[in-house]
């Protein structure tokens, strides 16, 4: 079995062929990053119209670098119905939906988050269940115990702002655009891990949920209490808060698995690619002795071949969308 799969729940248009017996034959990724650099953060209705321009063209390339047929080679179609921007959604949604009965095929709709909790399943060396998910992206902070496909406990999320999102909303304050992670973590190399010390958020509690909203307050009231903000005092700021962000994300992932008692974690969304965070949950994992996997870069941001893969596993055991579109902006772990 061959299934195509499309991903548009964001700013980056997506599709991949994944097969059965040969693992992903292809994938392609076109990332909108400078269309909303300008704005500082994505525009929704903007993201919907550039994936209409894009997802159709990047199938065909998918296909044609698989070296299949669209008409003939394609067994099934996935696509990312939720959680997500409503717009985009309707986008990936419309056109995966449509395809498939077009060439008369099944359909699958995926949600997005477990896509994200599954993609090491694309490695070569896949985690065994059971095993702790950290989650972290522009939308999201979560830890996940997953024990098995579609059978998945949350532990602690984000209550207010994900990691992602306050990289971007600090990246701004510091003047640096869009998207915040990848600058704040290289204008970080250059600042000093004494001159600023930023709070951990909820540490100092005994559960697994997140908070971020403080830490951003925090870091903007230190800028407005400098007499002025030079180029030394960006890169110690955003020292400081990656740092905290850091810290902040390694206590609760020990926690997590200490309580679990899972002997793996895995760190899957777009800030899992931060290389602080990698080298920091590399290793003993508090006082434990944990197996941490972190997918491939390409595999940690939004992408369509950890669709494709949901959508083949959902398919092998008998899952098929009916004709009806429908997408779900926000779609809970818990409603799988």
């Amino acid at each position: 079995m061959r299934v195509l799969g499309i991903e548009t729940s964001c700013d980056e248009t997506a599709a991949a062929v994944i097969c059965e017996n040969r693992g992903l034959m292809a994938h392609q990724l076109y990332s909108q990053c400078a269309l909303h650099e300008e704005y500082g953060g994505v525009v929704p209705e903007l993201a919907s119209r550039d994936h209409v321009r894009k997802l159709g063209p990047l199938i065909r390339q998918v296909m044609d670098s698989a070296r299949l047929s669209l008409a003939t080679d394609i067994d099934a179609v996935a696509y990312t119905a939720g959680p997500g921007l409503m717009g985009a959604l309707m986008v990936g949604s419309g056109m995966g939906r449509s395809l498939a009965w077009a060439l008369g095929k099944p359909a699958v709709a995926v949600h997005h988050m477990e896509a994200h909790l599954l993609a090491p399943l694309l490695e070569d060396v896949a985690p065994g269940y059971p095993y702790v998910a950290l989650l972290v992206s522009g939308g999201h902070t979560l830890l996940v115990e997953v024990r098995a496909v579609a059978h998945y406990t949350l532990l602690g999320e984000s209550i207010d702002d994900a990691v992602g999102e306050a990289f971007d909303k600090v990246a701004q304050m510091l003047g640096l655009g869009y998207p915040g992670g990848p600058r704040i973590q290289q204008l970080a190399l250059q600042g000093s891990p004494d001159r600023f010390v930023f709070p951990r958020p909820m540490t100092d509690r005994p559960n697994l949920d997140f908070s971020f909203s403080g830490l951003k307050t925090h870091v903007l009231n230190t800028l407005r209490g400098l007499q002025g903000v030079d180029e030394r005092t960006r890169a110690d700021v955003a020292r400081a808060f990656e740092d905290a962000v850091v810290d902040t994300l390694y206590i609760k992932s020990a926690r997590a698995v200490r309580r679990t008692g899972a002997r793996t974690l895995v760190v899957a969304g777009g800030v899992g690619a931060n290389r602080k965070l990698r080298r920091r949950l590399t290793g003993k994992l508090g006082a434990q002795d944990v197996d941490v996997i972190f997918p491939a870069p390409e595999y940690c941001t939004d992408n369509a071949a950890m669709v494709a893969q949901l959508g083949l596993i959902r398919l092998q055991n008998g899952a098929s969308e009916p004709l009806q579109i429908r997408v779900r902006p926000r779609w809970s772990l818990d409603e799988i």
